[in-house]
């Protein structure tokens, strides 16, 4: 025992053994002092830091009892992006086939090129959690949000015996690490008996628990669940020499003292990560926390960084899941759903019945030519399943069991929730509400939409405000967005004077907009921003487009038979045509559009990717006259590129394009281009 007499020295020693105590206990299950000893030792530093709150430290172990309840979490803005991994729904060896097939390709590796190296991890169902450590002690902890900002959890990941306060050695100057706050199968069975034994609620599966604990306000609440932790990634890196290979940077985090776990490998090739599937399927139901499946990630991480991302997912990693559970129960009755884009969803209610850790009381049947296929009736006894462990669905129906007189399910002729027709163009598995504009449950997507940037562009109008306009009843649909008034807006929420009167005149400005803008901003099925430009070129008007039948439609330029029917039963509809109406009489107006009559626009087909700022023009302006010339516009360089413009500050995209050979433009370049 260590012999400090001044409590600034005792309060660093007691600190520092404690620490190394709770690792011992809590990450590596192997305990050097009886618990005895350990809350002895843990009740005296508690002494010395209330006698001297000067000595209470970041990383003390008493923190770990939580703080003050917090009124509400602090956004997080991750330093680097939080993203999720993309998962394999292919639960069998396919799955593992393909994820090594499409590494290989996309690393441009030959048949005879050696098997690549996999780094394979369990899956488990937790909530995904950042830890960032500075000069070695737990600073914040955040939840992944929406993979750019999260939430502030700190103090709820304090109570986490599993997650180091400090970490051990020489710790680097900055380290985030990702990882899973998950509840093991046993801590949850222990919390649920207390709290029926106080007749207190339970909690329904250990990943709710896991996920709710996180998120509860009070840490002292969070502090009475049994949470624990694995790591398994990293964020941002200051003052490290990470390690080359996925597999030796996990190794590396275990050296610091972060739990890892032990269920993991390196393997090489699809017959490596197949066989690690099969092994953790086998043992699944034996492990003391519950997974949904495992992950497989490119183990050299300078071929991680080759392959880089698809939107927001890693092209070096897949999470492969495993079969879902099913159960029986009855079908109650069939009812439909109105999307937020209009698809018509039959669901099938269903008498209760507990699925993968959950009460299922309805399930999807995705169309009417699944329920047809399935031939699922009201009273039926079904198989359901949660797909991937989360979406419920009805698997097929127990035929034997069928009760006499049942009827086979119609789909409805009209939309449930606005009366509009609906319906199901030829091809296409989904039917729809062709009430865009009027139908309640797609209110909030269309006026989202009309709004958005590249449609009407009305600045201030964003998701919370449409929400409340909606929740008040002061917009049903696009049209009355010109009926409000700065004295209406100002009575919303987190909307004074100055904010509503920026709106008003948001919303004037918005009116003076283009025929293209408008078009796209109706949110017709199947008319993007290229579909819109095109028509508007080649109809010159909104008068021709509503006149244009499918001959006409066909003749322009990305107007299939698919896009045509969607137009037409579009402006077809009679609540449309009235909202349609009322947005003319707001005032809403564009400049007469030139018909184009020639398809041989001078760029067609060539690809170009902008880079860097442009003088002259915006990005947005370059983008808009290029495809005016039949080009297209991507967002990153690729063998395929036919052009990359370099504007001032022109960064990685314009390395590839050197590195892979593309013919690089500066702006006068570009405007040679565009003035022929």
């Amino acid at each position: 025992m260590a012999l400090f007499t001044d409590p600034q020295h005792r309060a660093a020693w007691l600190r520092e053994r404690l620490n190394w105590h709770g690792y011992r206990y809590y990450v590596l299950d192997d305990p050097e002092i009886p618990d005895a000893e350990y809350d002895r030792l843990f009740r005296e530093l508690q002494a010395l830091e209330t006698a001297h709150p000067e000595l209470i430290a970041v990383d003390s172990p008493t923190r770990r009892v939580g703080g003050k309840p917090l009124a509400a979490f602090v956004p997080v803005r991750h330093r680097v992006p939080m993203l999720s991994i993309r998962t394999e729904t292919d639960t069998g060896p396919g799955g593992a086939a393909a994820f090594d097939t499409q590494v290989r390709r996309e690393l441009d590796l030959g048949d005879d090129a050696e098997p690549v190296e996999y780094a394979c991890e369990l899956k488990f169902d937790g909530l995904a959690i950042s830890l960032r450590y500075e000069q070695g002690a737990l600073v914040l902890a955040a939840t992944r949000g929406d993979g750019v900002t999260g939430e502030d959890v700190t103090q709820n990941v304090r109570t986490i015996k599993a997650v180091p306060l400090r970490l051990q050695g020489t710790a680097p100057e900055v380290l985030e690490v990702r990882g899973e706050a998950y509840m093991s199968r046993a801590g949850f069975e222990r919390y649920n008996a207390r709290q029926r034994a106080a007749g207190l609620p339970t909690l329904v599966n250990p990943r709710n628990g896991a996920a709710g604990s996180i998120r509860q306000l009070d840490p002292s609440l969070a502090a009475k669940r049994p949470l624990s932790f694995f790591a398994y990634g990293l964020g941002e890196v200051q003052g490290w020499d990470i390690p080359t290979t996925h597999g030796a940077m996990l190794d590396a985090l275990v050296t610091l003292g972060l739990p890892v776990c032990e269920e993991r490998t390196v393997t090489r090739g699809a017959e490596g990560l197949i066989n690690f599937h099969h092994a953790i399927a086998e043992q699944r139901d034996t492990l003391p926390f519950d997974i949904d499946g495992v992950v497989y990630k490119v183990n050299r991480l300078d071929w991680q960084r080759q392959l880089g991302f698809r939107t927001r997912e890693p092209r070096w990693a897949v999470a492969h899941k495993f079969p879902a559970q099913e159960e029986l129960t009855v079908v109650e009755a069939i009812e439909v759903q109105v999307g937020r884009t209009g698809a018509i969803t039959p669901v099938a209610r269903l008498n209760p019945v507990f699925v993968g850790g959950v009460t299922v009381t309805n399930a999807t049947l995705h169309n009417a030519d699944e329920v047809a296929r399935k031939d699922v009736r009201v009273g039926d006894t079904v198989v359901v399943r949660r797909a991937g462990d989360v979406i419920p669905e009805v698997v097929g129906v127990v035929l034997e069991r069928r009760p006499p007189g049942t009827q086979p399910f119609t789909m409805p002729a009209l939309c449930p929730v606005c009366g509009s027709r609906v319906t199901r163009p030829e091809g296409e598995a989904v039917a729809r509400c062709v009430g865009g504009l009027y139908c309640r449950a797609q209110r909030k997507e269309a006026i989202r939409h009309f709004a958005s940037r590249r449609a009407m562009d009305i600045d201030g109008l964003g998701d919370k405000l449409v929400e409340q306009l909606i929740e008040r009843n002061l917009v049903h649909d696009p049209a009355d967005l010109y009926a409000l008034n700065a004295t209406t807006l100002a009575g919303l929420e987190r909307m004074g004077a100055k904010s509503a009167a920026n709106l008003v005149e948001a919303l004037e400005r918005s009116k003076d907009t283009s025929l293209e803008r408008f078009l796209y901003s109706l949110g017709i099925r199947e008319v993007g921003e290229a579909t819109a430009r095109a028509l508007a070129r080649y109809l010159g008007t909104l008068e021709a487009l509503l006149a244009a039948d499918e001959t006409r439609l066909l003749q322009v330029p990305d107007v299939g038979p698919v896009v045509a029917a969607a137009i037409l039963a579009f402006f077809q509809e009679p609540h449309n045509q009235e909202v349609l109406a009322r947005l003319l009489a707001a005032g809403v107006r564009w400049p007469a559009t030139a018909v184009q009559t020639s398809t041989g626009e001078s760029l067609t087909g060539k690809s170009f990717v902008l880079t860097g700022t442009l003088e002259s023009l915006t990005r947005d302006q370059a983008s808009e006259r290029l495809r005016a010339l039949g080009a297209k516009v991507a967002g990153s360089v690729s063998k395929k590129t036919d052009y990359v413009v370099a504007g001032h500050d022109a960064g990685s995209k314009l390395d590839k394009a050197r590195e892979l050979g593309v013919r690089v433009l500066d702006e006068a370049g570009l405007l040679s281009l565009l003035e022929g």
